[in-house]
């Protein structure tokens, strides 16, 4: 599939990194680095902006090696970018460590989902069918 993207960063497009790859890294679209104190959070812009077909979102996540390593990670996770948005793709950055953290410019600080979703119509009714689960969640199937 050939989506229509937008780059006002100097940065390459996102891309696979890997073959097997779901996600496309999104970097820190910076003029300057930007520190973060604990539990600070702020909206990283990437440049990127993108003509989705309809029936797809773009999902934006937090990378797993970043939150790992600095406890850095993206709020509103997996934020999602319509197939009729046309603004600047933007990351909620929070720092969830004990520690300031900087991201630089170009930093890669979070990965991008394209996914197909279906738009429903509700049936309204009185009951649902019936199943084993049922009601039950929250930690009802045992550790």
């Amino acid at each position: 599939m050939k989506v229509r993207i937008i780059n006002k960063s100097p940065f390459d497009l996102p891309r696979y990194e890997t073959g097997g790859s779901a996600g496309m890294d999104l970097r820190a679209h910076l003029e300057s680095a930007v520190t973060l104190a604990p539990l600070e959070r702020t909206l990283v812009p990437t440049g990127l902006f993108v003509e989705l077909p309809d029936g797809y979102e773009a999902q934006i996540r937090p990378r797993s090696g970043l939150a790992a390593r600095r406890g850095l990670t993206m709020l509103n996770s997996p934020g999602t970018i319509d197939s009729d948005y046309r603004g600047e793709i933007k990351c909620i950055v929070v720092n969830l460590s004990n520690e300031h953290q900087t991201i630089e410019p170009g930093e890669r600080i979070a990965q991008m989902v394209i996914s197909r979703y279906e738009q429903i119509t509700w049936t309204q009714v009185e009951n649902l069918s019936e199943t084993d689960r049922g009601a039950g969640g929250f930690g009802s199937t045992g550790v």
